[in-house]
């Protein structure tokens, strides 16, 4: 990689970590720089990563976003991008989340993956991450951005962590066994009222799918799906404007529901 982009790459990290400690969203970096590349951007994300790691953090997992044929085509492209999980990121099921920690939130339904063995790609196939998964659970992911208004293209919110600010898991996990990915029915609800519905078939038709192009994405970079990993699959619907006092539940169907709140 050359200086010049080494040092773009070095900017653009310092640009998105004024805006973390400033608590101030900044300009799309898309806009400072216009050819930034997909890799660059990942590299920013990293950095971001190995900055929380070195002050403490612990990777926990990853998410996927741009699961949806509607937010690819909204940005366009033609691939989902991911995200790291760290071990601050989560919220227990019911708490409360206060917006001081966060700028412009949404909330997401999505179904979570637990892994009982390592997946590494590039050839990993749908039915070896159902093979592969110990237990899945329902999930919130609240999705953030340091980006003013959300004026996002794909290199933004990679850089941004694909845009993952929060997590919540449900308190009860749930095998494979008898329940059909495709099928599973969620609806989320903001203070009582349904806001949207989402079904697996949603998230490029099988949320198994999305940890497979996960597993295969990563092998690009020799990163392995670890064993114990959290895996968010992608969100089964549009994701939903968090304000103070805002309630969140979503219900899925086989799988009951999760809920958080914000003040």
């Amino acid at each position: 990689m050359s200086s010049e982009v080494t040092s773009r790459a070095d900017q653009a990290f310092h640009h998105l970590l004024k805006a973390e400690t400033s608590k101030i969203s900044v300009k799309p970096l898309t806009e400072l720089y216009p050819n930034l590349s997909i890799d660059e951007a990942y590299e920013i994300q990293l950095k971001v990563i190995e900055m929380n790691v070195k002050n403490g953090s612990q990777v926990i997992g990853k998410k996927i976003g741009l699961t949806s044929v509607a937010m690819q085509q909204l940005l366009g492209v033609n691939q989902p991008d991911y995200g790291h999980l760290l071990d601050n990121m989560s919220v227990p099921n019911k708490g409360i989340i206060s917006l001081e920690q966060l700028f412009q939130p949404k909330v997401e339904g999505e179904i979570a993956f637990i892994l009982r063995k390592n997946l590494k790609g590039p050839n990993v196939t749908k039915e070896d991450v159902l093979e592969a998964t110990q237990y899945i659970i329902p999930a919130l992911e609240i999705v953030d951005s340091r980006i003013t208004d959300w004026k996002i293209k794909l290199q933004d919110t990679i850089a941004d962590n694909a845009s993952c600010g929060l997590f919540v898991l449900g308190d009860n996990k749930f095998s494979l066994n008898g329940i059909d990915l495709m099928e599973i029915e969620m609806s989320l609800f903001k203070n009582g009222e349904l806001m949207n519905t989402g079904k697996g078939t949603d998230v490029l038709g099988h949320p198994a799918t999305c940890v497979a192009w996960l597993a295969n994405k990563l092998s690009e970079y020799d990163v392995t799906l670890k064993a114990g990993e959290v895996i968010l699959s992608g969100a089964l619907s549009a994701a939903i404007e968090a304000k103070a006092d805002d309630f969140f539940t979503a219900e899925f169907s086989h799988l009951g529901s999760v809920e958080v709140s914000f003040k």
